[in-house]
């Protein structure tokens, strides 16, 4: 797959933040049939006020799926650990513009054989991380404050998505652009509207009776059709 067919595809990324962890790998094979992509949400307790999972639980989630693991990586000091990701399985790495050294994170993980992701707080403008957009493999706009799940979804980032959204078009850029806060099936079709096209959800997937319902329903909302078309480690054939 190309990645300008990646950038334009709709992919469903269930967030395990709000997965059972007694139960994860039951809850991960449970919604597979309709996973793009499977979130990590890894949080330090010092860039979010919350602590949540490591390179273990990376490792122990690749020895028992397939699935494209993107790590969405809330931490002061992400520099100290992408090795040790992309050693457990981490496919892609996503690391917050607002830690600075934005240009060596990217560099690193490329080193290291991941994706390349940047993702960016509600309130930090276009303009800082504009200069990125050509150097990255996925974009992704929180469209809630970062560190925990639940949250309500904050309608003012449209504007961002869209403006972002137009910037890697016009530039060619074939970055995906991720949302992730408070994304359901009322949500997401705004988002889409706007230019998203991969939706990171947690509570509404893992919180509903049926997961694999909920995930395809959100598909359904987005515009998306069928199974899931998973997305492959960088370093696949």
């Amino acid at each position: 797959m190309s990645d300008s067919e990646r950038s334009r595809r709709v992919s469903i990324a269930p967030s395990i933040l709000s997965a059972d962890f007694a139960e994860l790998a039951r809850d991960v094979e449970c919604v597979a049939a309709q996973t793009d992509l499977l979130h990590v949400d890894v949080m330090d307790g010092h860039f979010v006020p919350n602590l949540t999972i490591g390179p273990p639980v990376v490792a122990a989630l690749r020895r028992h799926s397939r699935a494209y693991l993107d790590c969405h990586l809330m931490i002061t000091d992400p520099a100290d650990y992408l090795e040790a990701f992309a050693s457990a399985g981490a496919s892609g790495c996503s690391v917050h513009v607002e830690v600075g050294q934005t240009e060596s994170l990217i560099a690193q993980m490329r080193d290291l054989g991941l994706d390349a992701g940047l993702a960016v707080n509600p309130e930090t403008p276009f303009e800082v991380f504009a200069p990125f957009l050509g150097q990255v493999d996925l974009v992704l706009l929180m469209t809630v404050h970062p560190g925990f799940g639940g949250q309500s979804f904050m309608a003012e980032v449209l504007p961002k998505i869209a403006r972002t959204a137009a910037a890697l078009e016009a530039g060619g850029h074939p970055a995906v652009l991720q949302v992730d806060g408070g994304i359901d099936p009322d949500t997401a079709p705004l988002t889409s509207e706007a230019g998203a096209r991969a939706f990171v959800a947690g509570s509404a997937i893992f919180g509903r009776d049926d997961p694999l319902g909920a995930a395809a329903a959100l598909r359904r909302a987005v515009g998306g059709e069928g199974a899931a078309r998973p997305w492959h480690h960088p370093g696949d054939a």
